[in-house]
């Protein structure tokens, strides 16, 4: 199982301290990744860390902090509330909370939500994945692999792959890069997509990167394989994978 990446906003020590304990006693199902004691430097680290879950600990006095979750460039974390005020868990479930822990909290409760987390996270995926599989399939069978469908955990977006300049690894996600100089990101990873573009002009020349023939401009092989695509982004090719990159070209001549 992949431990529950977790970050904390907390005003209260005693919280984090708490939390932490668990984590070490619980490694395997959560790992915190930060921590801030207030929404301000929690935007920062939610950003940073792309995590999983927030445990949050803290009063709110509007909804700033769930506007700024809206717009996220990647899946809205899961959020834990953590409060000494029963009356805040009406507050917690109206912004789609996992689970209210009311203070003191135990660590019986914490694996409780903890477990939450881990069901809706791999509902979610299960039902994503079973849909886009079912696209990708109809695609095939149809025989217009001309489009990828590109999954969040919130939609599903279909990408013309011709449009499609390159593919970067971002963690656990896969960040697309289009002419238009926007950028999507996906919830499933780039070794997934590896099996799912076309292998007639996409080729992974990194363990970071999948990239379009259609939008190369120019390969340098001065110190190294670089390729200089369309939109002026310049990736390196591994040294492994230059013979393989070699012949794909050569293929496609």
């Amino acid at each position: 199982m992949t431990p529950i990446n977790a970050v904390i906003i907390s005003e209260e020590k005693e919280t984090f301290q708490i939390l932490k304990k668990f984590e070490e006693e619980n490694a395997m199902i959560m790992e915190i990744i930060g921590n801030a004691d207030g929404i301000k430097d929690g935007m920062i680290l939610i950003k940073e860390r792309k995590p999983d879950l927030i445990l949050l600990d803290i009063h709110l006095k509007d909804d700033l902090f769930f506007e700024m979750l809206e717009q996220l460039e990647f899946s809205i974390p899961k959020i834990v509330f953590i409060s000494a005020n029963k009356d805040y868990a009406v507050k917690a479930f109206k912004h789609d909370a996992v689970d209210f822990l009311l203070k003191p909290i135990d660590f019986n409760s914490i694996i409780m939500a903890i477990y939450k987390v881990i069901k809706r996270r791999e509902m979610e995926r299960s039902y994503q994945h079973q849909k886009i599989n079912n696209l990708n399939i109809s695609n095939t069978v149809n025989q217009k692999n001309d489009y990828v469908a590109v999954a969040s955990l919130e939609k599903i977006e279909l990408l013309p792959m011709s449009e499609i300049i390159f593919c970067k690894a971002d963690g656990k996600y896969t960040v697309f890069i289009l002419p238009n100089g926007t950028s999507i990101m996906s919830s499933r990873n780039l070794g997934e997509y590896s099996a799912i573009l076309d292998d007639n002009y996409f080729f992974r020349i990194h363990h970071s990167y999948i990239i379009n023939l259609r939008h190369i401009v120019k390969i340098s092989k001065k110190d190294g394989y670089f390729c200089e695509l369309s939109n002026g982004s310049v990736l390196p090719v591994a040294k492994r994978r230059q013979d393989d990159f070699n012949k794909f070209i050569k293929l496609k001549d």
